[in-house]
């Protein structure tokens, strides 16, 4: 049986609430007395849990991480860059997944309700100003990823010069009937994409059409999903006259909707958003957002704030990446003639 407390204090001679003092770095014990209830618990092999220890205290050392979806491909690649930096601080995390589907206010409400963190970072939880504010009555540290809100400190993406950049990529390699694959369309990085997608049509003189901005059926994690690029490229595909090339919202829907060329033996350059770890794997050209960086980021915000509560609030933008790979033109391996990847010489 593990010792406890109470074998402890009659080791010791001291009563239980010297003893919780004593792990409690309370200043009402003697050093004397300190010294002899640490050397009976060493002797014992007793550790005290560190939580109870927080908690008495106040202090749980805890930042909990509040996230929509946690087989997420995105969240996975930002909680990845939480963890890496989380090791340079007396600091542990704890993830709690909420569901889209449902009251997002009223589930991180109760979340925060529950006083368990010291700190929380909430990933790409969509919600109003006026939402936002009322969190404000916890008076605890707030980060917010892939979200915008100006009474806490943010980091994002900007989802509209991605989409912009890799849109005026396809045409300037030639091409003037773009589709574009989107997710759930009034999610707000859907909303900034195809923003972008439409801006860099317009700055080229090319007239939009809605017929070419699709998403499938499938609204599972609110249509960030394989089979829903794979169902919205079989749309594209089966229009009258297909787009010649493809802007997809997400990587993980670029994969579908290869799954969904090679299927109708129609081959398109396409060009996704993430730089997913699989996408360098299957020749993926692609928006990189720096995820990995924006989950270390949100650490060392949240340790500063923490630290000093009445520091300047921070809004960090990301600008992404073009990353060419054989799935378009202006890449080394990309034969353009025959809409089709071959080895670079």
């Amino acid at each position: 049986m593990n010792p406890t407390i109470y074998d402890i204090a009659r080791e010791a001679g001291v009563s239980i609430a010297t003893v919780s003092r004593v792990f409690n770095d309370s200043s009402c014990v003697t050093r004397k007395t300190r010294e002899k209830v640490l050397a009976v618990a060493n002797d014992l092999g007793y550790h005290p849990r560190a939580l109870a220890q927080s908690l008495a205290r106040k202090k749980t050392k805890i930042i909990t991480v509040i996230v929509p979806v946690i087989s997420n491909y995105f969240f996975m690649e930002v909680l990845a860059g939480m963890q890496g930096k989380i090791a340079d601080y007396d600091y542990d995390l704890q993830i709690f997944n909420v569901k889209i589907a449902d009251n997002l206010l009223s589930q991180a409400d109760h979340i925060m309700k529950r006083g368990w963190g010291e700190g929380y970072i909430v990933i790409s939880v969509h919600l109003e100003d006026s939402e936002w504010q009322l969190l404000h009555k916890y008076n605890v540290p707030v980060v917010l990823i892939d979200e915008y809100y100006s009474g806490y400190d943010t980091i994002s993406v900007d989802s509209i010069e991605g989409a912009y950049t890799a849109t005026s990529h396809l045409i300037e390699q030639g091409h003037r009937s773009l589709g574009m694959v989107c997710a759930k369309l009034d999610s707000k990085p859907i909303v900034d994409r195809v923003l972008g997608y439409r801006r860099a049509l317009e700055d080229a003189g090319i007239m939009v059409d809605p017929a070419m901005i699709v998403t499938g059926d499938d609204m599972e994690r609110d249509g960030f999903t394989e089979s829903n690029g794979y169902e919205a490229m079989s749309k594209l595909l089966s229009l009258e006259k297909p787009p010649d090339a493809c802007f997809c919202a997400s990587d993980i829907q670029a994969l579908g909707a290869i799954k969904a060329m090679r299927d109708h033996n129609h081959r398109i350059p396409i060009i996704g958003f993430d730089d997913l770890e699989f996408s360098e794997y299957v020749g993926l050209s692609t928006m990189r957002q720096p995820m990995y960086e924006m989950g270390a980021l949100a650490i060392e915000k949240m340790v500063g704030r923490l630290e000093d509560k009445d520091s300047d609030i921070t809004h960090t933008v990301f600008s992404p990446d073009l990353i060419l790979r054989a799935s378009s033109p202006g890449y080394a391996g990309f034969n353009k003639r025959n809409k089709r990847a071959v080895p670079a010489e």
